[in-house]
């Protein structure tokens, strides 16, 4: 999209500024020397050539040839002092022009200095610096003229003073537009930064959600068959057999999502070596709890849905059998789904009692499960219920908005 614009509008680096931009920029400013050093030998032999062509004009001699090295040597500090140099370099060329020395390049280290003024931000002081130049040429030209040399000279039109005044405005303007789109270059750059911090942190909050989501479930079954497996080992240990057995499968399949999950960070971009879960699952989340000691009752049937959708309604109905199992004392469960208005509405229910002050599930269970059904444009709904239990109403869009994923709440259940 950016190189169709770029195409067929302004230049790239016009745009998003030059590729050294970036490297640059927020570093102390350096010290010009090069460009100093060309600027001033520009200068000082450029004014020798024209010197030739301006026979009524005051020979250059030692004190004309050190106003042109003051003028042109300033700009050494213009990145640090750009106030400074633009006053001085145009105090040094108003002397020079002022004691009847040629015409010449020596106008350019004004323009130079006030460039870099403009640029810094010293936007007043760039244009005092010009107006107090051209007022002095202008008090020279046409009323100073007569006593100052060279002698016999006369005094200047107004069409050259407006021609002055004319590339004074434009070297100005120039300057102001690169500032503007200096400023406009640091604040895409700083947009760009922030929405690279944002993707970042969404992904990290993704990946927290995806892991605690594997982890919470599979560690809760595995924690509750280690309790049985200690219980029933010497009394029963066809049991304890079978609860070791579930132990090492959980594991397994909690090991590979987890891996699964990690190949994503290992290799960004590239698909997924296995299809991410969804409601057609289902029926393995009932046999997990079940093995954890939970009956669970499942009415209706999913519909199709997008691949975002149905993961996030298959960690939802994940989480919400989880705090079931570790935080409430029902061991039976209702999970509905029902589809109505273009979204589907998940209800996990149980009758309770809880068996802790978080009933009903730990805080970061719950902001996850907000957070998924927020980032597709849906809600959640989670409380006691007022016969007693615990509810948990997912309503998800069939079709996925655009809305992006929120950060990282602080909400508690």
């Amino acid at each position: 999209m950016d190189e169709q614009r770029a195409r067929g509008g302004s230049p790239r680096w016009w745009r998003h500024g030059p590729a050294w931009w970036d490297r640059w920029e927020g570093r102390e400013p350096r010290w010009p020397w090069r460009s100093t050093v060309l600027v001033t030998a520009f200068v000082l032999v450029g004014s020798n050539f024209a010197a030739h062509g301006q026979g009524e004009r005051a020979e250059l001699d030692l004190f004309a040839r050190a106003l042109l090295l003051v003028a042109g040597g300033l700009l050494l500090w213009r990145k640090r002092y750009p106030v400074a140099v633009v006053f001085g370099s145009a105090a040094a060329v108003m002397v020079y022009l002022g004691a009847g020395y040629p015409y010449g390049p020596v106008l350019f280290t004004v323009a130079l200095a006030c460039f870099s003024a403009i640029v810094a931000g010293h936007r007043r002081a760039a244009w005092a610096a010009m107006g107090m130049l051209w007022a002095g040429h202008v008090l020279v030209a046409h009323w100073l003229f007569r006593w100052l040399p060279p002698s016999g000279d006369s005094a200047a039109s107004w069409g050259e003073e407006i021609v002055v005044a004319t590339w004074v405005v434009a070297i100005a303007a120039v300057a102001e537009l690169f500032r503007v789109r200096r400023e406009q270059w640091a604040r895409e750059r700083a947009e760009r930064a922030a929405a690279a911090r944002r993707r970042a942190d969404e992904e990290r909050l993704r990946i927290a959600r995806e892991l605690h989501d594997v982890l919470a479930h599979s560690i809760s079954v595995i924690n509750v068959q280690a309790g049985v497996g200690l219980a029933l080992l010497d009394t029963d240990p066809e049991q304890a057999r079978t609860a070791l057995t579930t132990i090492k499968d959980q594991s397994k399949e909690a090991l590979g999502e987890v891996r699964q999950v990690l190949d994503t960070l290992r290799t960004p971009g590239a698909a997924p070596r296995a299809p991410a879960p969804g409601l057609d699952r289902l029926p393995e989340l009932v046999e997990q709890a079940a093995s954890a000691g939970l009956t669970v009752e499942v009415e209706g049937e999913p519909p199709s849905l997008a691949p975002g959708t149905d993961l996030a309604a298959f960690r939802i109905v994940q989480e919400a059998l989880t705090n079931v199992v570790r935080h409430s004392g029902s061991r039976h469960a209702r999970v509905r789904l029902a589809r109505e208005a273009g979204a589907l509405r998940l209800r996990v229910d149980d009758d309770g009692p809880a068996t802790g002050d978080d009933a009903g599930g730990s805080g970061n269970g719950l902001a996850g499960m907000r957070e998924r059904a927020a980032a597709l444009g849906g809600t959640i709904e989670a409380g006691p219920r007022p016969d007693g239990g615990f509810r948990v109403l997912a309503v998800l869009p069939l079709t996925a908005s655009a809305a992006a994923s929120p950060g990282p709440t602080q909400e508690d259940r």
